[in-house]
C-alpha cells in the first residue's frame, strides 16, 4: 500500500463537522434538531449580489482573472478597510483568494519553513493549525485564560518564544470565544513579536461582526503584519469561497507567484458578484444583520446565566459563546452528546479548540434565528434541570 505523508498524521480533526453529521443523521430520522454547532450564518447573500452574479455570468465573465484578483474588487476592499476599520493601504497589497483558507495557505507557505514553530492561543480555531502543518511548520498552542479574554499576551510571547519560533497566528474576534483583543494588549503583543524578528498573521474574518466598540484593523498598529479576511462571515457568502490576504508590498510578488500556481485565481464569478457587497444599500443590509446577531447575543447571555451556564469571558464579536459546563457534572464531550440526543440541540465540545479547556467548555453558535434560539433555551432549561437534579442527588448520596 502507498505510504501516506507524515503530515496526514499531524492533521487536526474538526469535531464540529462530526457534530454536524450526527445532527444531520438524527434529523434524517425525523428529529427536530436546533443547530448551535456549526459556525455558518443563517443569512445568505443579498439579492443585489445575486443579481450581479447573474449579470456577470450572462456577460461571460467566468474566465480566469489575474492571480491577485480583479482590480476593482481589490480597490473596493481597500476602501472598505479605510472607511470601516481605519487602515489605509494600497490595493496592490491585497490578493483575492479562495476563501480565508486560501489566504492562510499562501501566508503559511510564504513565511514558514519545515520545522518552524508558530504560536497560537489555546483555545483557537482548529483548522488553522493544519495550514501551518501543510507548510511543514509546528503549531504550539499556548494555554490562555479568561482574564486575558482567551487571547495571547505579550507575556505569553516572552514566556514561550523559543529558538525555533518563527511567528504567531492570532484572531480577533476569535473563534471559539467571540472575544476581541483590547487594542493596547494587541499593540504590545505585536511589538513583542516584531522585536524578535517574527511574523504576525492576523485573522480578521469576524472583524465586521462587532457588538460593543467599533474596531480598528490590526494594520493600524503595524503595517507590516499579514491580515486575512473573508466574504463568508460578515458578508454571508460561505459557499462562494472568496477571501483576501493583505500583506506587505515586499512580499506580494512571491505570494502572487505562488497563488498563480496553487490556485490560478479565486472564483471569477464570485469576485464580480462581490463588488456589489460594498454598495451603500447592500452595506445597510449587512449592518441590519449585524445588529440582529447582537440581539441574539444580548438575549442568550442573560439566559445562559439563568441556566447556570457560566460564560467566563463575554463575547463582543463573531457569533459564538464559550461556556463552562463543569457545574453539571459531565465532561464537555458527554455533555454535548446528551444535549444533542436528549434535547435535540447541537453544540461543539471544547476538545475541538485545544486541550487547555477541552474537558469543561462548550462552544455555542448563535448563527440561527431568534425564534429557534428561544426554542433551544426552552429545551436546554429542561435538559439542564435534569442534570442539576442528578448532580444534587449524587452530592447528597
Amino acid at each position: 500500500m502507498v505510504r501516506l505523508a507524515d503530515r496526514t498524521e499531524r492533521t487536526v480533526p474538526f469535531y464540529a463537522v462530526e457534530v454536524l453529521k450526527q445532527a444531520q443523521a438524527l434529523a434524517a430520522q425525523g428529529r427536530d434538531i436546533i443547530s448551535l454547532g456549526i459556525g455558518e450564518p443563517d443569512f445568505t447573500a443579498p439579492a443585489r449580489v445575486l443579481e450581479t452574479l447573474n449579470r456577470a455570468a450572462d456577460a461571460g465573465l467566468s474566465g480566469y482573472t489575474a492571480p491577485a484578483g480583479i482590480p476593482a474588487l481589490r480597490e473596493a476592499i481597500a476602501h472598505y478597510y479605510d472607511s470601516h476599520f481605519g487602515a489605509r493601504l494600497d490595493p496592490a497589497r491585497i490578493l483575492i483568494t479562495s476563501g480565508a483558507s486560501g489566504a492562510l495557505l499562501l501566508a503559511a507557505m510564504a513565511l514558514i519553513n519545515p520545522g518552524d514553530e508558530v504560536l497560537m492561543p489555546d483555545p483557537s480555531y482548529p483548522a488553522n493549525q493544519n495550514f501551518i502543518t501543510a507548510a511543514g511548520g509546528i503549531t504550539r498552542l499556548i494555554p490562555t485564560t479568561a482574564a486575558h479574554r482567551f487571547q495571547l499576551s505579550a507575556d505569553d510571547i516572552d514566556a514561550h518564544w523559543g529558538p525555533k519560533t518563527r511567528g504567531v497566528l492570532i484572531a480577533s474576534p476569535s473563534n471559539p470565544t467571540g472575544t476581541s483583543m483590547p487594542r493596547d494588549a494587541l499593540r504590545t503583543l505585536i511589538a513583542a513579536v516584531r522585536a524578535r524578528g517574527g511574523f504576525v498573521i492576523m485573522d480578521e474574518i469576524y472583524l465586521g461582526l462587532y457588538y460593543d466598540e467599533a474596531p480598528q484593523s490590526a494594520l493600524t498598529l503595524d503595517d507590516d503584519i499579514l491580515v486575512i479576511n473573508s466574504f463568508s462571515k460578515y458578508f454571508h457568502m460561505t459557499g462562494w469561497r472568496l477571501g483576501w490576504l493583505m500583506a506587505p508590498a515586499a512580499l506580494m510578488p512571491a505570494i502572487e507567484r505562488m497563488a498563480a500556481s496553487l490556485a490560478i485565481c479565486a472564483p471569477a464569478l464570485a469576485q464580480h458578484a462581490a463588488l456589489s457587497c460594498f454598495e451603500p444599500e447592500v452595506m445597510q443590509i449587512y449592518e441590519r444583520r449585524r445588529l440582529s446577531f447582537k440581539e441574539r447575543r444580548d438575549y442568550l447571555l442573560p439566559e445562559f446565566a439563568r441556566l447556570g451556564l457560566h460564560v467566563p469571558a463575554a463575547p463582543d464579536g463573531a457569533f459564538y459563546i464559550f461556556a463552562d459546563v463543569r457545574a453539571f457534572g459531565l465532561d464537555s464531550t458527554e455533555f454535548c452528546r446528551r444535549l444533542l440526543n436528549e434535547a435535540g440541540v447541537a453544540a461543539v465540545p471544547g476538545l475541538d479548540f485545544g486541550q487547555a479547556h477541552a474537558s469543561h467548555t462548550v462552544r455555542f453558535s448563535y448563527a440561527t434565528g431568534l425564534d429557534r434560539l428561544h426554542e433551544a433555551i426552552g429545551r436546554m432549561d429542561d435538559f439542564l434541570g435534569r442534570l442539576r437534579t442528578t448532580v444534587a442527588e449524587t452530592t447528597h448520596a
